[in-house]
């Protein structure tokens, strides 16, 4: 057994296990049976977290969700967390750097979760991840049904081959983004014309698309390229995987609450460039559209009136942006192309200056989004330590300092009166010298 499931056995004190379909809570104590319990299971879904972790604490009631959903299914996946501030050797061990982390444990095989921080998403993860790595279309009827609930699939047709056992590797690599079947040629659509066999299709974008092992390169990467529609509704967890791609992401940023005609053009315009010059760009670009400008301001650390139009790099977080407005699909194959030859303006980057002023920017608009959504709590939170050492401060530069100074031995501690009732003057510890070298001058 490796290193990192031997730390798992030995410290998992803090795992909550699914008991019941109300998501009991059940400690085990660190021993053998527990160990084997683990074992047993197989399957588990883990979340890393911290205490101190404010959005841990917010996404508590949907882990029990996903807990109990997938214990009323009967699923063999049982849900866990770990406290990572007290298994500093589980945490170093995974490399877990941001909290919450999700892991699916399949075996000795751990797989990330990546996706939306929601109940179904996570749910959807885990009942993928977990099932078989290539899952067989044994009947047209199958094929359909399985076509009318993914947007994208990817199939391997045809025996055992070399090419299925790369197909195997890629599939156990990525179905942590998608969906992997295997089928005969009986089971296809009519529509689906294959000029060789064994041969690896995708279905997405209500469409086909063929791998071919001359022009696409090495099965894995054109499946890394090929795993995302040509055009759909981006997320900031999808531009985090765009990271992981060769391609530029060209994107129109709409604000969906409130349409507008130029924001329909720009979507529009974005959606027919995909399709109708998907052969020219799609090795170089992902085209999308995102709902709102929240992410794109925290990236380019200003904000953009939308809609517009924007490529990104998020390889290295950089981004250019038309230098004119962009009104027909001439206009933003202009665009397109001068960020391919470079003679547009690449702007952002991923330098320490960058990350130190994107920071920056992000801890001044959390801030302001805190004042806008909290004002009284925001400023009780940021008002109570700045009160707290401006009284630190006052109380230091107003102190009186203890007079520590001693009595000198051979002086008076008080005034004395002569003959005369007039005060004496007090010796002082040089006058005493000062009197003897009188005494000798006499």
């Amino acid at each position: 057994m490796s290193l990192r499931f031997f730390l798992i056995n030995t410290a998992l004190l803090s795992v909550i296990a699914v008991v019941s379909g109300n998501y009991n809570v059940c400690s085990f104590m660190l021993c053998d049976v527990f160990a084997l319990y683990f074992l047993s299971c197989h399957f588990f879904i883990l979340q890393f977290y911290a205490p101190w972790c404010a959005y841990c604490h917010t996404f508590e009631p949907t882990w029990h969700e996903v807990g109990a959903e997938l214990k009323s299914m009967g699923s063999p996946v049982n849900v866990g967390k770990i406290d990572t501030t007290v298994h500093t050797s589980i945490a170093s061990e995974f490399n877990i750097r941001g909290y919450p982390t999700i892991k699916l444990f399949k075996g000795e095989l751990s797989f990330d979760y990546k996706g939306p921080r929601t109940k179904d998403a996570i749910i959807e993860f885990t009942n993928r991840v977990s099932g078989p790595v290539l899952r067989p279309l044994s009947s047209v009827q199958l094929f359909q049904h399985v076509m009318s609930h993914h947007d994208l699939i990817f199939v391997y047709i045809g025996r055992e081959s070399f090419l299925k056992k790369e197909y195997y590797k890629a599939a156990t690599e990525y179905i942590v983004h998608t969906y992997f079947f295997t089928a005969s040629e009986e089971v296809l659509p009519k529509a689906v014309t294959l000029q060789d066999v064994p041969a690896v299709a995708v279905f997405k974008d209500r469409t086909y698309y063929l791998y071919n092992e001359f022009l696409d390169g090495d099965l894995s990467s054109w499946i890394n390229r090929e795993r995302f529609p040509s055009y759909f509704q981006i997320d900031s967890f999808s531009l985090y995987q765009m990271g992981e791609l060769s391609k530029l992401v060209a994107l129109a940023v709409v604000d969906e609450k409130n349409p507008s005609e130029e924001s329909v053009r720009y979507k529009t315009l974005m959606e027919t460039l995909s399709t109708e010059y998907r052969d020219h760009y799609k090795s170089d670009y992902q085209f999308g559209f995102m709902d709102g400008n929240e992410y794109i301001n925290g990236l380019i650390m200003g904000e953009v009136e939308m809609p517009f139009i924007i490529v990104l790099n998020m390889t290295i977080d950089g981004y250019c942006l038309p230098e004119s407005k962009i009104e027909t699909i001439e206009d933003l194959l202009r665009f397109l192309n001068s960020v391919l030859d470079g003679s547009a303006k690449l702007l952002g980057g991923n330098g320490f200056l960058q990350h130190a002023k994107r920071s920056l920017y992000k801890a001044k608009s959390t801030v302001v989004s805190m004042f806008q959504a909290a004002p009284f709590f925001s400023c009780f939170v940021f008002g109570l330590p700045v009160g707290i050492a401006v009284l630190v401060i006052w109380a230091t530069c107003t102190a009186v300092p203890a007079d520590d100074e001693k009595p000198v031995e051979g002086a008076t501690a008080s005034p004395v009166l002569d003959a005369h009732g007039k005060k004496a003057i007090e010796l002082q510890p040089d006058s005493t010298e000062k009197t003897s070298e009188a005494k000798k001058e006499d």
